[in-house]
C-alpha cells in the first residue's frame, strides 16, 4: 500500500475548534504530548507493518488513540470521529452507516466498551473505497 495521506496536527486542532464552536464545550488542549502521541499512532502502525496495514485499521488507530488519550479538555469523542472520517475520505474511503450507528459506535469507543480491533472490524464492514 502506498503511504496514506495523514491528518495534520493543525487540521486536528482546527477540527477541535470547529466542533466546540458548533456543539459547545471546554476549550483548550489538556496535553500536547498526548495529542502528538495519538496522531503518531496510525503512522507507527503503518511503518511497523511495513506498509501492510490497511486504511481502515489506520483510521481506527486515529479514533482509538484520540478517544483514549483524551488530549483535549472537551470534545475528544467528536474529534476522534471527525478525524477518523476525514482520514478515510482523504484516502478515498467513505463509511456507509446511519448517523445513529455512527453515534453508538463512537460512544462505545469512548466508553471503553469496544477495542481498537473491534472498531477496525466494524470499519472493515462499513467503509467502502470510492473512486
Amino acid at each position: 500500500m502506498p503511504e496514506p495521506i495523514w491528518v495534520l496536527t493543525e487540521t486536528v486542532k482546527a477540527i477541535h475548534q470547529r466542533q466546540l464552536a458548533e456543539h459547545g464545550g471546554g476549550t483548550g488542549i489538556r496535553d500536547e504530548g498526548l495529542l502528538e502521541s495519538a496522531l503518531a499512532s496510525p503512522k507507527n502502525a503503518y511503518y511497523f507493518s511495513k506498509g501492510l496495514a490497511n486504511i481502515k485499521s489506520l483510521a481506527a488507530s486515529y479514533a482509538y488513540a484520540i478517544a483514549k488519550n483524551h488530549p483535549f479538555v472537551d470534545g475528544n469523542k467528536r474529534v476522534a470521529f471527525v478525524v477518523c472520517m476525514l482520514f478515510l475520505k482523504l484516502n478515498q474511503h467513505k463509511v456507509v452507516a446511519s448517523q445513529e450507528t455512527l453515534y453508538a459506535i463512537f460512544w462505545e469507543l469512548a466508553a471503553g466498551n469496544i477495542s481498537q480491533e473491534e472498531l477496525t472490524q466494524w470499519l472493515n464492514s462499513v467503509a467502502k473505497k470510492t473512486e
